[in-house]
């Protein structure tokens, strides 16, 4: 099973990235999916959930209104639009399935893909 996250880059505040998380191995349809985010000297800290099947999805406060994640099941492939973008979105995004992925419990989550870098920056 391997998740592959790209599409981070740098932006000007105001602006738009999509990030792209494509999975082998897995259907990302059949798991709980999500996005985390960790800036430089914090916490790790989760941005989005949906679970699976496409039921239901959740946004941090930070992000709520800005962000969207979606899921392409042909592509199995789940994207993060980032919207309206802000300094303190900066962070190395990652990506992570689990069949029932509690984003707070660490043992749910079975699979992460590697980070992309997102700068938000003048």
């Amino acid at each position: 099973v391997q998740l592959q996250a790209s599409g981070g880059g740098k932006v000007q505040p105001g602006g738009s990235l999509r990030l792209s998380c494509a999975a082998s191995g897995v259907s990302l349809n059949s798991y709980t999916v999500a996005w985390f985010r960790q800036a430089p000297g914090q916490e790790r800290e989760w941005v989005s959930v949906r679970r699976r099947g496409g039921t239901q999805t959740y946004y941090s406060d930070s992000v709520k209104g800005r962000f969207t994640l979606s899921v392409d099941n042909a592509k199995n492939t789940v994207y993060l639009q980032m919207n309206s973008l802000k300094p303190e979105d900066t962070a190395v995004y990652s990506c992570a399935a689990g069949p029932n992925l509690i984003p707070t419990i660490e043992q749910t989550i079975h699979y992460w893909g590697k980070g992309t870098l997102v700068t938000v920056s003048s």
